[in-house]
């Protein structure tokens, strides 16, 4: 029966019509012709990241450092073209093509423009508004805010928060300690998700290379399968320029002290700092990019320094005019002292203090971790025409750690093996296709999960459609999971929605299906936490949940822009650590112990709202995004308000020397913690401040931070400090 289920979704899709012509041209019809160009501001400055393609076409690209663009291959006649670049008006124009052609294009400031392309929520590139919420991270976004990792960045986004490293969109994850994600991260599209915990290595990329964040909030595993459950993060990394292109980002800063001397525990300032190198050569037909760097820090807490060294690098070549294969790898290396959690009264020289956040237990000094992550990727993409594509990929994920501490040592090698291949097709110019299927091999071996594979076929298709002044999109995927080579589960995910340009904005709204398969971390671990034993549950089922959103993106006065939408979803087998009772059946001994386990049914509804206001227009601009979130049952580590207020000012405008700007978090302290009566139940609302300043003179960037400026000592998760005041410095040199 699933057998059947499979063709017939895989053969509803490709039963879809395709013109005549797609057929023909990809044959061995003209190769078409090349239409080339630049997008500037009005001030002459390049554009770099606008799309420029074919509106309901196959075609399309970004610009690159200098503003360039090249389009092919182009059918021989009249082309439309639009040009869309966030914080910049869209622009169109019309050129007549015999074998090249060229347009150029100068795009006004428009602050208030929000995502120019969908790619996230739908894997085909469109204009227009998606269905579901996506939040997007420019290239200067993060190169203002001064950060050294991605999630540094991505928890600066409207409804995200970073929780000890694991990422919590609109409440769907919590927090459990290193096991899973219910967020996929995709680096150019391709799942980077840990193959044996499932998690994510945010520096597994040097932030310098990244150029553009995309997430989508909701489930997305109509497309992307497990872990899209509650959302996809998608990193975007540098083109390879044409010419010769090199960089140089320096950055060196400190750590405050304890704010009370009972706190202290070195005499000296903590320090940090790292150096990034990348260089890079390319023509129109091939290019390639190499990138090093390395980071050392002191820490802010004691037992907590860290040393970090990485090695990245990209090429692409243009095979044919209608085909292009990216290749793309980075490794790194991590080693670092584990602070792990906070020292009680009695465990450590505690100077009469009922706690010391500062300060570890002395029975866990000398806790450390190495930790090893490489990844390599290849993607092939054909254009056959303006109306049909398809795209292939295979990528190699692997992940090695050794945990060092005195009660045990642990270690874990993974590896992640991953095929895609997909087709796209736009039948005309109102509707779009796309089908395709993806295969995951995973396999672990280690003392605290054992030796494993875990293996998931998926089947996916999607259409587009516009009717009238809406468009509709319609698709579902079929996935199948295996462990251990042992019988299969099946997982359907469907999801719909659509959006509809109305007078006064754009509304829009989607229901879909997400899920995420237990990892094998999850079913197998067997270690100790907090005192007590965690055993195994192979078991487990897939996470499931049924996922809605309707929202409205709405201008005001034309000097602000409102983005609000109410989320639900109906959660099922949620993974949850429970405190179970054991019997010792050689002892018949009753023991306390932690098991991971499907937690029965979860509601999680709430608002998500973000207004970007420009008073000054491309001189001060600014945004306050809020979150309100409730659970039933009340879910742990899911704070009801979490709020983001953001601010940019450039004397000179956005192009000048000199910016300024500052971001506030605010989260209400969570009405739940996992496993609370066993740990430390301190907690607060958080209230952090980061203050930026800026100045650009050609080559050179010059940008100083100050994060968590008034110095809020607080924590996210139990007995677990978050980052004190840290001042940095950052250099940039581009040539």
């Amino acid at each position: 029966m699933h057998r059947r289920a499979l063709i017939g979704l895989v053969g509803l899709t490709l039963t879809a019509p395709l013109p005549a012509t797609a057929v023909a041209q990809g044959a061995g019809g003209r190769a078409g012709g090349v239409v080339r160009g630049e997008v500037r501001d009005p001030r002459g400055a390049p554009i770099r990241g606008a799309v420029v393609g074919v509106p309901g076409t196959t075609l399309y690209t970004f610009t690159d450092a200098g503003g360039h663009y090249r389009l092919a291959p182009v059918a021989p006649g009249e082309i439309h073209l639009r040009v869309a670049a966030i914080g910049y008006a869209p622009a169109s124009a019309t050129v007549t093509l015999a074998d090249s052609a060229g347009a150029d294009f100068t795009l006004e400031p428009a602050p208030l423009e929000l995502t120019p392309l969908d790619v996230v929520s739908t894997k085909v590139p469109q204009f227009g508004e998606p269905a579901t919420s996506v939040a997007q991270l420019t290239e200067q976004e993060i190169a203002r805010r001064a950060v050294n990792t991605v999630d540094e960045a991505v928890d600066k986004a409207a409804g995200v928060q970073i929780l000890n490293g694991q990422i919590n969109i609109r409440g769907s994850t919590g927090y459990v300690q290193g096991l899973n994600s219910r967020v996929l991260l995709l680096v150019d599209g391709v799942p980077m998700n840990q193959g044996d915990r499932g998690g994510i290595n945010w520096d597994l990329l040097p932030v310098d290379q990244i150029e553009r964040v995309d997430i989508l909030k909701g489930a997305g595993s109509s497309l992307y399968g497990s872990a899209a459950f509650g959302g996809v993060v998608n990193l975007t990394t540098r083109d390879v320029p044409t010419g010769i292109h090199a960089r140089v980002r320096a950055t060196g800063g400190a750590y405050a002290d304890p704010p009370h001397p009972e706190w202290r525990f070195r005499n000296t300032t903590g320090l940090e700092g790292g150096v990034d190198l990348s260089g890079s050569y390319g023509t129109e037909t091939a290019g390639g990019r190499v990138a090093i760097g390395a980071r050392h820090s002191d820490g802010y807490r004691e037992q907590d320094e860290r040393d970090h060294w990485q090695l990245a690098g990209k090429g692409r070549w243009q095979m044919t005019p209608r085909t292009r294969l990216d290749v793309s790898g980075a490794w790194a290396v991590d080693r670092y002292q584990v602070p792990l959690s906070w020292c009680r009264r009695g465990e450590c020289a505690d100077s009469g203090q009922v706690y010391q956040p500062f300060k570890v237990d002395t029975t866990e000094l000398g806790a450390r971790t190495d930790s090893r992550k490489g990844y390599v990727s290849a993607q092939l993409r054909t254009v056959a025409s303006e109306r049909f594509a398809w795209q292939a990929r295979g990528s190699w994920l692997r992940t090695h750690f050794i945990d060092y501490r005195r009660s045990a040592t642990e270690f874990g090698v993974a590896n992640r093996f991953g095929v895609e291949i997909r087709a796209e097709a736009h039948p005309d110019a109102a509707r779009t296709v796309l089908v395709g299927g993806e295969g995951t091999l995973s396999d672990v071996q280690s003392d605290v999960f054992g030796t494993h594979t875990q293996s998931e076929l998926g089947a996916y298709g999607e259409s587009g459609q516009r009717i009238g002044r809406a468009h509709v999109t319609a698709g579902a995927r079929l996935d199948y999971l295996a462990v251990d080579a042992g019988s299969m589960t099946a997982v359907v995910s469907p999801r719909i929605g659509g959006t509809l340009p109305l007078a006064g904005g754009t509304l829009r709204a989607s229901v879909g299906r997400g899920f995420r398969a237990p990892t094998m971390a999850e079913r197998f671990v067997h270690t100790f936490a907090l005192g007590f034993e965690v055993i195994p549950n192979p078991n487990l089922r897939p996470e499931t949940g049924w996922s809605a959103e309707l929202g409205h993106t709405t201008p005001v006065l034309g000097a602000a822009r409102i983005d609000a939408a109410l989320f639900w979803t109906e959660a099922r087998e949620l993974i949850e650590p429970q405190l179970i009772l054991v019997v010792d059946t050689a002892t018949m001994d009753t023991k306390a112990k932690i098991q991971l386990q499907n937690v029965t049914r979860a509601r999680i509804a709430g608002l998500d709202a973000t207004v970007l206001v420009a008073p000054i227009p491309d001189h001060l601009t600014a945004m306050l995004a809020y979150t309100y979130l409730a659970t039933r049952p009340i879910l742990a580590f899911r704070p009801t308000h979490l709020l983001t207020l953001s601010a940019d000012y450039a004397p000179a405008g956005s192009s000048g020397a000199w910016g300024a700007g500052a971001d506030f978090r605010y989260a209400s302290r969570p009405r739940r913690i996992e496993l609370e009566g066993f740990v430390d139940e301190r907690r607060v609302a958080v209230k952090v401040l980061d203050v930026r300043a800026a100045w650009t003179h050609g080559p050179v960037e010059m940008r100083l931070l100050v994060a968590n400026a008034l110095n809020y000592i607080y924590n996210l998760v139990p007995e677990t400090l978050e980052p004190v005041r840290t001042i940095s410095v950052t250099a940039v040199w581009s040539y």
